[in-house]
């Protein structure tokens, strides 16, 4: 549509009639979605619709940093219960634990960081005495 509407001619009337001539060259036949409802009309309307939907597209979260942090803490327990030895446990919670020491020394923004440093040694006797059951 690189042709400009003609003086003297209503722009809903140009606008329809180059709407029409590419229904009927078939441009509109080959669309992702053609003949299909639009996805989401019975929810309500949110202005971040768009944010939402492409972060949802491309596999994407955010969570502010103090509770990705949070949950890559939980997630690093979980891990070091799995772990096969006690070096890789000792490992997976060092690694959090520094990232933990940093954000305590410059806070991230948003909600309070509600974490110390997980006492390693104790996570090791847990971790030692799920193995001997």
């Amino acid at each position: 549509m690189t042709e400009r509407k003609p003086p003297g001619v209503s722009f809903e009337s140009w606008t329809d009639r180059q709407i029409r001539e590419a229904a009927d060259r078939g441009d509109f036949a080959d669309l992702p979605g053609f003949g299909k409802p639009l996805p989401g009309l019975d929810r309500p309307y949110d202005d971040m619709w768009w944010v939402k939907e492409k972060m949802r597209r491309e596999n994407l979260s955010y969570l502010p940093p103090a509770l990705a942090l949070r949950k890559e803490a939980e997630d690093a327990l979980e891990a070091a219960s799995r772990a096969r030895t006690e070096a890789e446990v000792r490992r997976i919670l060092d690694e959090v634990n520094e990232k933990i020491r940093e954000a305590l020394r410059r806070p991230p923004a948003g909600p309070p960081l509600n974490l110390t440093p997980f006492d390693v040694d104790d996570v090791v006797r847990t971790w030692q005495a799920g193995r001997r059951d």
